[in-house]
């Protein structure tokens, strides 16, 4: 590997863990507003005001122009496609925060790591060397360590961050399909879209809409819909400059942020859960970032 392929990789690192405080941060005004509002509402009004990152990104290059020409996008179906899959996604992440802890939910997200590297191989037609498969392996240990059996984890419940895994999964991995001319800030405006196009029929199907009660619950909304979406374009960044399988171990940082917010927040105390098997899940983040490092 080059010294500007590694130099690369750790950009990229750095900002999927930017990705995931926002995430976080997410999560975080999704539980409090969870107690007003369905998942449904959540995920149509996350993804109607999530649009403003794109367009602020589109604005800030000078992108944005009123022309036919100005919005082309290679493979459109394909781009809009993602963002509907996006969605789903949060549809099942929002649902399963309302009801498990933020450790949990996190916890389980980290599906997400196998699904990537699968669909990195499937998809992309990527090989995935011997350290990135122990640094996987040795991550989800940890995870199912913490989940142990007999716990919440385990219900039905809990499925639904596994499915929202998969379907975000799908999204970091199918971003690589696109070219490097692709503007990052157009495609993540096709994904928005869909996303939008998504989350309103799901919505509409499922569910009633209340309307936003107060003042200081639209501004909760804005935040949480801005702040997810700067995740969204920083995730989106992060997976075209970086390859998936190199990416996809750091997603176990999030178990520690999200039990640390959870614990100072919200009263729960997941450090019981966490120890021992967060020590391997940190352990696969510091192999990979030392391998990289002996590569370069």
């Amino acid at each position: 590997m080059s010294a500007k392929t590694a130099q690369l990789s750790f950009k990229a690192i750095g900002l999927l863990l930017l990705t995931i405080l926002c995430f976080d941060v997410m999560s975080i005004l999704v539980r409090i507003l969870s107690t007003s509002y369905n998942a449904q509402e959540l995920s149509a009004y996350r993804n109607v005001f999530g649009i403003i990152p794109s367009l602020a990104l589109l604005i800030w290059t000078g992108e944005l122009r009123f022309k036919a020409s100005s919005f082309k996008v290679e493979n459109p179906k394909l781009a809009i496609g993602r963002g509907v899959v996006v969605a789903v996604a949060q549809l099942f992440f929002y649902s399963a925060l309302a009801q498990l802890e933020l450790a949990t939910v996190a916890t389980l997200g980290q599906a997400n790591a196998f699904f990537v590297v699968i669909l990195s191989v499937l998809y992309l037609g990527e090989k995935v060397g011997i350290w990135r498969i122990v640094a996987l392996f040795v991550g989800f240990a940890g995870v199912v360590w913490i989940l142990r059996p007999g716990s919440d984890a385990f219900s039905l419940v809990a499925i639904l961050p596994v499915g929202a895994a998969a379907c975000y999964a799908f999204a970091m991995v199918s971003v690589r399909k696109f070219s490097d001319d692709t503007s990052n800030a157009l495609l993540y405006l096709y994904s928005s879209i869909g996303s939008i196009i998504g989350a309103i029929i799901l919505a509409t199907f499922t569910a009633e809409f209340s309307g936003v009660h107060s003042w200081a619950d639209a501004g909760l909304i804005l935040l949480m819909s801005t702040i997810g979406g700067i995740g969204v374009l920083l995730m989106m960044i992060a997976f075209r400059i970086a390859s998936p399988s190199v990416l996809a171990p750091f997603w176990y940082f999030g178990i520690l942020t999200a039990g640390l917010f959870g614990w100072l927040l919200f009263g729960e105390a997941p450090l019981d859960k966490l120890f021992p098997g967060v020590l391997l899940i940190v352990g696969a983040g510091v192999l990979i970032i030392w391998r990289e490092h002996k590569r370069a």
